[in-house]
């Protein structure tokens, strides 16, 4: 449904090709996760065999989720509780694992002490969360988009099927999840998009906080990695803030310069003053807690390798 959000260039079904054709025991079923009963024919016929679920269907964007509020919802938050369901079902041994996001917090990060730099928005460095905002922050009490609601709801539920169920699940919360295979656009894929725009000429707009506001930023890779270091050990209804943190992290103005490096060329783009409803001024992931469980994982990949990566990986597709 990326290309029913986004548009065309939006749509993953490139690499869906890429997958058949590379790996003979890829399947692919194309079954919307709104229809219970089409996904209940897959657990139906892998049952106990299915030995790890991860869940990162959804509708991603808080600003399209306004203009279809029920369409949002039902694949976010319903969605998730079939699959969880039907995991309970059919293969509750399975260890099952959310792509959650740090909207969930809804805007209550703007709160925080953030201070005006030439660059970026920041924190005092003796603050608490300098090093990142951790799991303790409130996901209450605060401004979220509608998209923020649908996947706290989701986000629960993945917790309640946990300790409720015994199932082994947990809520990874991205901050900005990217790398060289990610298709973005406008709405969804800050890095991804902001490379395009700079290697094509495509106008960039930036949505207030004077291009400030700070993101963190982790590749794909070191993200899967995480996952597979929590499906190899397991535990239940756990929640993790999971991003670039502190090493990976940028304001949009920082990742323009980045940008225009890398590509040799200037980027076009207009600001408007008015910010995103409830956008984060300032976000970067502690990774302190995942990091305590799985001492083992560490970050591949720097913010400068991971706009390389995408840089290399799609400037002749782009320049076409």
């Amino acid at each position: 449904m990326r290309s029913y959000f986004f548009g065309r260039e939006a749509s993953t079904q490139w690499m869906q090709q890429h997958l058949r054709e590379q790996f003979a025991d890829y399947v692919h079923h194309n079954v919307d996760i709104r229809e219970k009963n089409d996904l209940e024919k897959i657990f139906k016929e892998y049952s106990h065999d299915i030995k790890l679920i991860i869940h990162a269907a959804a509708q991603p964007s808080h600003d399209w989720a306004a203009k279809e509020p029920l369409t949002d919802f039902t694949i976010n938050a319903n969605g998730t509780l079939n699959l969880l369901e039907l995991t309970r079902q059919y293969c509750s041994q399975a260890v099952f694992i959310f792509t959650s996001t740090n909207k969930v917090y809804g805007d209550l990060p703007n709160v925080l002490p953030l201070r005006e730099i030439e660059t970026r928005w920041e924190l005092p460095k003796d603050h608490s969360f300098y090093a990142g905002i951790d799991e303790s922050m409130s996901i209450d009490q605060s401004k979220h988009s509608l998209f923020g609601a649908s996947k706290v709801a989701a986000d629960v539920l993945v917790q309640e099927y946990g300790r409720y169920f015994g199932i082994q699940t947990a809520c990874f919360r991205g901050g900005c999840l990217t790398g060289p295979n990610h298709s973005g656009v406008m709405l969804h894929g800050f890095l991804a998009y902001l490379m395009k725009c700079c290697v094509t000429g495509e106008q960039y707009q930036i949505l207030g906080y004077k291009g400030k506001q700070v993101r963190d930023n982790i590749h794909s890779y070191d993200l899967v990695n995480a996952i597979y270091y929590f499906y190899r050990n397991p535990r239940t209804s756990e929640v993790y803030n999971i991003g670039g943190g502190r090493l990976n992290n940028c304001s949009i103005l920082e990742a323009i310069k980045i940008c225009e490096k890398i590509t040799g060329k200037k980027l076009k783009y207009t600001y408007v003053d008015k910010n995103r409803e409830g956008d984060h001024i300032w976000y970067i992931s502690s990774l302190k807690k995942f990091t305590s469980h799985y001492p083992q994982w560490k970050q591949k990949f720097s913010l400068q390798e991971t706009l390389n990566q995408i840089f290399e990986g799609n400037k002749n597709r782009w320049e076409k």
